[in-house]
């Protein structure tokens, strides 16, 4: 008998989660100076892993971040110098301030070995492609020799994911020691579905579940105001705003991150600004140019400190992306919908 709750989408995931920490928590805790509420062991599994984000206007979920943190990973990188322009309080967690150590859960996964050239992700791929039935698909992450050093700010939450091709459909497991249930979760769920989406082209497999284990599931005492905020949003909304995510596109491969990524760079490092006319003419499936325009859109807040952001490359995003983007900078959009009247 299945015991793990279901749910359609990461928001309801999120809400349920939230709501068992705040009105049950088990403990009180504070480690590492972070005041807790904390239940322990509890799970999840998402129907649908492609409704990876929450459309609750309290929350303010920032699909920028989301998309460069999920290439970050997918590119097996481990640099500040990209994630933390959109992050910049991950460069807390680097003990030299250019890398970044356990939370760099792509480097894990993605980086090549010197001696085989090949990641664990492609040696999990030429696995499963042999042995479809496999249960040996276990990507690790956290490693024991994280804690020799009692000082270490970046230890991996992340456990490891576990890759099961059954029936036509590549189901994950994820194995996580500790999840931030308000701020980690998010950013979490929605990467390691975009992996398991990834992997599942690569295998040639429709998308399966997505499931989510935690050891210690908390909410940070510092940020018990906003989730109060967000759980009576979620009770009092009259209707729930649904947007349906797309399918990443079936040719996705190393090469289509790398050349999405070459025009991150440019937008991250300020070279190009792009109109939504330009992103359209790059040679990218629609699904690759929408995270462009994000990126265009956030390289507009953060270099050109604009007010409002351009109606072009704004009214281009997807409706889902623009409601987003519309309440993490509502003066911004705003702006930008006087401006085109």
């Amino acid at each position: 008998m299945l015991t793990t709750p279901e749910f359609t989408s990461v928001e309801g995931a999120y809400l349920a989660l939230l709501r068992l920490a705040t009105e049950d928590a088990e403990h009180h805790i504070s480690a590492r100076g972070n005041d807790a509420r904390e239940v322990i062991g509890v799970g999840f599994r998402l129907t649908n892993p492609r409704q990876r984000l929450p459309y609750i206007a309290e929350r303010k979920a920032n699909p920028v971040f989301q998309f460069a943190e999920a290439l970050w990973y997918l590119a097996g990188r481990r640099d500040l110098d990209m994630i933390g322009y959109y992050a910049p309080s991950m460069r807390a967690s680097s003990v030299d301030g250019i890398r970044l150590g356990g939370s760099a859960y792509g480097h894990a996964l993605f980086s090549t070995n010197g001696s085989t050239k090949q990641s664990q992700f492609d040696q999990v791929m030429e696995l499963l492609l042999t042995e479809p039935d496999s249960k040996r698909g276990y990507l690790p992450v956290f490693k024991a020799k994280e804690l020799a050093d009692h000082n270490n700010p970046d230890v991996a939450c992340l456990a490891g994911l576990h890759l099961l091709p059954r029936d036509g459909h590549l189901h994950v497991v994820c194995n996580m020691r500790a999840n931030d249930l308000d701020c980690g979760l998010l950013s979490d769920v929605f990467s390691f579905t975009m992996i398991q989406e990834y992997a599942a082209i690569q295998l040639g497999l429709e998308l399966g579940t997505y499931t989510h284990f935690i050891g210690s599931a908390h909410v940070n005492d510092r940020n018990a105001e906003r989730v109060k905020r967000v759980l009576a949003e979620a009770d009092s909304r009259p209707t729930v705003p649904s947007f349906a995510f797309p399918a990443m596109p079936a040719g996705t491969e190393g090469a289509t991150i790398a050349h999405v990524l070459m025009h991150e760079e440019a937008l991250r490092t300020n070279q190009l600004r792009y109109s939504a006319e330009h992103i359209r003419g790059l040679g990218l499936d629609p699904y690759w140019q929408q995270v462009l325009m994000l990126f265009e859109l956030y390289r507009q807040v953060q270099h050109d400190q604009t007010m409002a952001f351009d109606p072009g490359v704004l009214a281009a995003l997807d409706p889902g992306l623009r409601w987003l983007m519309e309440r993490k900078w509502p003066a911004c959009a705003a702006a930008a919908a006087g401006g085109a009247k």
